[in-house]
């Protein structure tokens, strides 16, 4: 059986959907036995197609030309953002087509509707290549670890904010450094506040969650914070307890509730997601019948999604007429649980003058609100000017520490708001 691609988006995705569906349809079909044939491209700005060998190839400025292609079975949206992306993919079901897609931000917001709307015209909705680019983290969860409840996944799923940790880490730069160098290599965009204020790895997380909760999930429910805050100092103080910091998607299920939150996370050196550097992707996985397993790999760029991308093909060519797989499952209504629920360790770096009582005053307000110290950095000042005393917590409650530095940042020798980072 041959399987008809329409490809709508000509750019870095796009473009190298193209090149391998142009040059390795027979190693394809000889190693997966799915025929996928090439018949119809589409792009606004269709000079994006030059350079392509697509002799035979339909080529349109209109997307609703390839839309209504019947020689089209499955459809690759790859234009991103909301419209009319999702404009096109619903039309796309209406024709009883299948759609693959690797745009994560339209299935954060509308996941449930198009969900909703492939089942009811029988037709498969996937999108392998929406989180962590070439590694197989969607197809782990809904195939190879179908069998076990997932109870934790640890994700860096963020390329550009992983490359400027990294280089903050190991090159001793400061945020602001660290991002310029990252847009002059190409790792992030212009401007870059999707990655760097955490959303990029939201929208992510998101659908990572309601994979391995089976209930919808809310955007605004997921707690987002990026890491424009984060100081090559705080770097400097967490190496010296034994942590790197890292962006993490966090997702932890429970009976009745989720958790799913993005923030900069102090890991432990020893721990496998410490050592993913640079671009460079992973996601840990933490399930009931196989425990821990990580996916580790390149998260984003041209050749890398758009393998996941024709993996997807392959696999809606392998299926060909059996049921399809639904793209979620929302059978469960785990609420999630809100930011201040939350139980961790937390690293806090106060900024405060060198005067004494200070580190008693302190503790006896986080004490009051049971929130109990493990641990007390604070570096000698020859100098009239604030120093840094940095705390570990034990573990507690996100509400009980909040409101003890709501009191403390009031403090007449607190000279900066607190900086506080969660433990792994």
């Amino acid at each position: 059986m041959t399987i008809g691609v329409g490809v709508i988006g000509g750019g870095t995705v796009g473009g190298g959907v193209i090149s391998i569906l142009t040059h390795s349809r027979e190693h394809i079909k000889s190693t997966s036995g799915v025929d996928i044939r090439l018949v119809h491209v589409a792009d606004i700005d269709t000079r994006k197609f030059q350079g392509f060998d697509l002799d035979g190839v339909q080529i349109s400025e209109d997307a609703e030309e390839l839309l209504h292609n019947p020689s089209v079975d499955v459809v690759c949206e790859l234009i991103g953002g909301i419209e009319p992306a999702r404009r096109f993919i619903l039309e796309a079901f209406r024709q009883g087509k299948h759609v693959i897609t690797a745009n994560k931000m339209l299935l954060a917001y509308h996941g449930p509707e198009l969900t909703q709307a492939a089942a009811s015209v029988g037709v498969e909705l996937r999108y392998e290549a929406a989180v962590a680019g070439g590694i197989p983290i969607i197809k782990a969860i809904r195939e190879g670890l179908a069998a076990s409840v997932i109870r934790s996944v640890y994700g860096i799923f963020n390329g550009t904010c992983n490359y400027i940790l990294t280089r903050m880490t190991y090159d001793g730069l400061e945020f602001g450094e660290a991002l310029s160098q990252a847009i002059e290599r190409g790792f992030a965009e212009t401007p870059p506040d999707l990655d760097i204020e955490g959303h990029d790895t939201a929208h992510k997380c998101l659908i990572i969650a309601s994979l391995c909760s089976s209930s919808v999930i809310n955007l605004k429910d997921v707690y987002v914070e990026g890491i424009t805050r984060v100081t090559h100092a705080d770097v400097l103080y967490a190496k010296e307890m034994g942590y790197i910091i890292k962006l993490l998607g966090i997702v932890r299920t429970m009976d009745d509730s989720v958790e799913v939150r993005v923030h900069p996370t102090l890991v432990p050196e020893d721990h496998l997601l410490a050592s993913v550097r640079n671009e460079f992707n992973a996601v840990y996985v933490l399930s009931e019948a196989t425990d821990a397993t990580l996916y580790y790999g390149r998260g984003a760029g041209r050749m890398p999604t758009a393998g996941a991308v024709v993996a997807d093909i392959i696999d809606i060519g392998r299926r060909n007429r059996n049921a399809p797989m639904p793209a979620f499952v929302f059978n469960a209504q785990r609420r999630v649980r809100p930011i201040g629920e939350v139980e961790s360790r937390y690293y806090l770096r106060l900024t405060t003058l060198d005067r004494p009582g200070v580190l008693g005053k302190v503790c006896t307000i986080l004490g009051a609100k049971n929130v109990s110290i493990a641990s007390c950095i604070q570096k000698e000042e020859h100098e009239e000017r604030p120093v840094h005393v940095v705390l570990m917590t034990h573990t507690t409650r996100e509400a009980s520490l909040r409101s003890a530095l709501s009191e403390i940042d009031q403090l007449d020798f607190i000279r900066e708001k607190t900086q506080v980072l969660r433990v792994l």
